[in-house]
């Protein structure tokens, strides 16, 4: 099995095209055409992580955050980021990254936090804006479902914890072939009516040339007649952070204490408590200041994030209750997410979680 059929499945799963415009989520490093034998699994890529790779045998390492981020402007085996890229080159070593296109799904970095800290009634904190479109599709009534299976399949037709949703009406088609044509229905120079079903679908904007290239493969018209509309709908399936509920209102005093056991935190940086009793929690996995208005707005009493500011906590303003658990520690089940999705999936070759890897951060 080749690097690319695991890479091209996470890029399936996990889109590409999800990713922030600063982001540099895919293949990093290596020869897509290799022969996997063995995957190790990080959260960031070190060297400690490549010589761990070497040893145990690993020639794919997926990890969350992107190595190449900021650009690289040559490969110099006398600084730390070109030794790491000359070993990954000389040992074969392929690195694949998810970064923010995991961090927008709505059962990513941040979901896996909501549930890994005991919350239900999940739903995606700050849905995408502007990420939705919609597909009409005229298509011969027997072709239809066919037609239909090969949208779904490119990614069109999900909405919430639904699949496979589409709107059709009956209708009657009219056209006439020119000259030059092969018309699948129909006679070159005369009129023709037929029998069509109108369909529309969502579908997410990044997935686009996907769902119009299966659209075009499965069609049996020579020229499919179709229409592409924006929407104003935010995406609810895709966005950053995550909020939900307790099973029950929780002293916030202890709920901190067990939030600092699950994440293995020495320390959480808070605001004021200004609740006695916490139910509906927001996190964000990573770099989230940006959301604590979205936190406050949805009546969270206690937002849960990474890399807060002094002033940030001001913004909390007796309202609600703001705690930094860690940049590492918030997107520590990203590992999780990645194992499980390749092991589930392909079962020919080693996955390993890394043990090399240590949080940047350290505590006294």
């Amino acid at each position: 099995m080749q690097i690319k059929e695991v890479t091209n499945y996470l890029a399936t799963i996990i889109p590409t095209g999800f990713q922030e415009s600063y982001d540099n989520a895919g293949l990093q490093v290596g020869n897509p055409n290799d022969e996997v034998r063995g995957v190790l699994i990080s959260l960031d890529l070190t060297e400690a992580v490549a010589d761990e790779a070497i040893d145990t045998g690993c020639n794919l390492i997926v990890t969350h955050h992107p190595f190449i981020f900021g650009g690289l402007k040559k490969i110099d085996a006398s600084t730390a980021s070109g030794r790491l890229v000359y070993k990954l080159i000389s040992h074969g070593i392929s690195v694949f990254s998810a970064h923010t296109n995991l961090d927008k799904l709505n059962n990513g970095v941040s979901a896996l936090l909501a549930k890994h800290l005991g919350l239900t009634g999940l739903h995606v904190l700050a849905p995408e804006p502007d990420s939705l479109k919609q597909l009409v599709v005229y298509c011969p009534a027997p072709q239809s479902q066919a037609l239909k299976n090969a949208l779904y399949n490119a990614g069109a037709g999900n909405i919430g914890n639904y699949r496979h949703c589409s709107y059709s009406v009956d209708g009657a088609g009219t056209f006439e072939p020119l000259p030059g044509a092969d018309p699948f229905l129909g006679t070159v120079g005369k009129p023709e009516k037929t029998a069509e079903e109108r369909i529309e679908v969502i579908y997410p904007k990044a997935l686009e040339n996907n769902v119009l290239s299966a659209m075009r493969t499965a069609h049996p018209y020579e020229e499919p007649a179709f229409a592409i509309l924006p929407l104003d709908n935010p995406n609810n399936d895709l966005g950053l952070g995550t909020i939900g509920r307790l099973p029950q209102p929780t002293d916030v005093r202890s709920f901190l204490s067990e939030v600092k056991q699950i994440l293995h935190l020495p320390v959480i940086r808070h605001s004021a408590l200004c609740r006695d009793t916490v139910e509906k929690v927001a996190v964000c996995g990573g770099s989230g200041a940006e959301f604590i208005g979205t936190a406050m707005a949805q009546g969270a009493d206690i937002y849960l994030t990474a890399d807060l500011k002094y002033h940030d906590f001001q913004k909390a303003a007796g309202q609600i209750v703001l705690g930094d658990i860690g940049h590492y520690e918030s997107e520590q089940f990203a590992r999780e997410f990645f194992y499980n999705k390749i092991s589930e999936k392909f079962r020919i070759f080693a996955v390993r979680l890394a043990t090399a890897e240590s949080n940047f951060v350290g505590y006294m």
